[in-house]
């Protein structure tokens, strides 16, 4: 369970990076990597760099969410270490020999 759990963060850092470099390519005011391209009618144009890009974005930020989500149902228990703890507190046998604690104040020596 814990090699699927490491496998899985990985795959996720690897995602998130990628996608922010894909983010990063882009231009909200149609720069970025798109603007490189001068002619319209190429295969590989302008127009479908920004449609490539932004299915890679929603592409990768979804693979990112679901990646996330099923990492938390992969994530290693550790249940046996708080109930082995758990154990051990309620086997332990109260000590018979407890210093007394004084129940009477004491008077201060200027009195």
């Amino acid at each position: 369970m814990q090699a699927a759990y490491i496998t899985l963060s990985i795959i996720i850092v690897i995602a998130s990076i990628l996608l922010t470099i894909v983010v990063l390519l882009q231009n909200s005011k149609g720069g970025g990597l798109a603007a490189n391209f001068a002619t319209g009618n190429q295969t590989f144009g302008v127009r479908q760099t920004a449609d490539f890009l932004e299915k890679a974005t929603w592409t990768l930020a979804g693979t990112v969410i679901v990646l996330c989500i099923v990492a938390t149902f992969v994530i290693p228990q550790r249940s046996s270490r708080h109930s082995n703890i758990k154990n051990q507190i309620e086997q332990t046998v109260p000590v018979e020999s407890a210093p007394e604690i004084p129940v009477t104040p004491v008077a201060p020596e200027g009195e």
